[in-house]
């Protein structure tokens, strides 16, 4: 089943060709290049593993919760608005419903944040499994994967807040579309993000993809690792000739970058690796901090659980 929403990219500049893979981005990363078929399980078990009920059978609660506007919604999604912050459970993971958090649990702090992610998912015409479902995979407790960047390129402040990874490819049409997202929430919420980039190509289906990946790390003993990035997405051509000619056009030391780039293969292999070791199998994959992030790709929904974590965390 392919779950698309009505997101509208207001603020992000992205080349058409990718502007409608952005716009309905679909929640469980669809837009991805895919090393190998994904093991899901079905939509059936899925919804039945995150249907958290916890309201008793009755009339639905529909008083008001203070500070959330519904402006936006229409009667049957506002109705389904308060069935659901009735029904999906604690954030905080406490015996209790989402309302019961939100209206009764000062200590819940995610509370709010979670009410008005599933506000947002509605308004953003998200049917009700997709939401249950999205609100599960933010909510579920979920294992830690440590993650070793130091010798990751990256973005944003030296040391955010927050810690952004992303797995990626740089001749993935997904990636590059994210890319236009991930530069619009670093410019949003640069002061409390660290964004690190790891590399991820899938040669099965992009033969240049680890040509271009050792020209970033390249690029990046020079301090040049963000105008590389943005030629490499804009341009794709990435045999060693192309990104030899890229360096060349940005200045850098064009012998030291070519011992770099031949270098750079065994960091690339060892991305690879623990993107592998984690359960990475498509581009591009998120993770904040040492937990993936499931949920769409726009920079709204980044910024909700940024400003989330800031909140929860301070």
């Amino acid at each position: 089943m392919a779950l698309h929403y009505n997101l509208q990219v207001s603020n992000v500049r992205i080349p058409g060709r990718f502007l409608l893979a952005l716009a309905c981005a679909p929640l469980l990363m669809g837009g991805a290049c895919e090393k190998k078929p994904a093991s899901r399980p079905s939509d059936s078990e899925a919804i039945k593993a995150l249907d958290n009920t916890t309201a008793a059978p009755g009339p639905v609660d529909t008083t008001p919760l203070a500070g959330i506007d519904l402006g936006k919604l229409d009667a049957d999604k506002t109705k389904l608005f308060y069935a659901l912050v009735g029904s999906l459970k604690s954030p905080c993971g406490k015996a209790e419903s989402l309302r019961a958090s939100f209206t009764k649990d000062t200590a819940c702090k995610r509370a709010p944040f979670a009410v008005r992610y599933v506000a947002s998912l509605i308004e953003d015409e998200a049917p009700e499994q997709a939401v249950r479902e999205a609100y599960g995979k933010k909510y579920e407790p979920s294992p830690p994967v440590k993650l070793d960047v130091s010798k990751a390129p990256r973005e944003g402040a030296a040391n955010g807040a927050i810690r952004i990874v992303e797995f990626f490819d740089y001749e993935c049409p997904h990636c590059a579309a994210f890319k236009a997202v991930l530069d619009q929430v670093i410019a949003d919420k640069g002061g409390d993000v660290t964004a690190y980039f790891l590399m991820f190509p899938i040669e099965s289906k992009h033969p240049n993809s680890r040509s271009a990946a050792q020209a970033a790390l390249a690029a990046h003993e020079q301090g040049k690792f963000k105008a590389m990035h943005d030629v490499l997405f804009a341009e794709q051509h990435h045999t060693r000739d192309d990104v030899m000619a890229a360096a060349k056009k940005l200045q850098l030391d064009v012998a030291r970058f070519e011992k770099a780039y031949d270098a750079a293969g065994a960091q690339v292999t060892a991305d690879l690796a623990q993107g592998e070791a984690a359960g990475v199998d498509s581009t591009p994959t998120v993770y904040f901090g040492d937990r993936k992030y499931d949920g769409p790709l726009h920079p709204k929904y980044l910024e909700m659980w940024i400003d989330e974590e800031l909140a929860v965390n301070r």
